[in-house]
C-alpha cells in the first residue's frame, strides 16, 4: 500500500464523476472510495479492478468496507471478493 494523494492516479476518473478525486483522502475516505471502485465490475473485469485497490487498501479493510457499505454493491461482486480472500461468503441483498 503506498501513500497516494490522488485517487484518480491509479482508480479510474469516471468512478468518481460527482466529486473532486484530489480532495478525497486515502484513509478517511475508504468506506466511500472501495464501494465506488467496485460498483461496475463484472466477473471479467474484476481482477484487474480489485488488483488496482489492493494498491491502497489491506484485504481486510476492503472485505469490511463492502460488508458494511450502503452503496448498491451487486451480491456478485460481494462473492467476488469472499472467494478471492477466502473469507465467509457475505452478501449486500438477502
Amino acid at each position: 500500500m503506498s501513500a497516494v494523494k490522488d485517487i484518480s492516479r491509479i482508480l479510474p476518473k469516471h468512478l468518481f464523476w460527482d466529486v473532486d478525486p484530489k480532495k478525497l483522502d486515502i484513509q478517511d475516505d475508504s468506506d466511500f472510495i472501495i464501494p465506488r471502485a467496485l460498483i461496475a465490475t463484472t466477473a471479467e473485469t474484476f481482477a484487474k479492478d480489485i488488483q488496482l485497490l489492493e494498491k491502497l487498501y489491506s484485504k481486510i479493510q476492503i472485505v469490511k468496507e463492502l460488508q458494511n457499505t450502503k452503496e448498491r454493491i451487486s451480491n456478485e461482486v460481494c462473492k467476488l471478493v469472499a472467494r478471492r480472500y477466502h473469507v465467509k461468503h457475505f452478501l449486500r441483498y438477502p
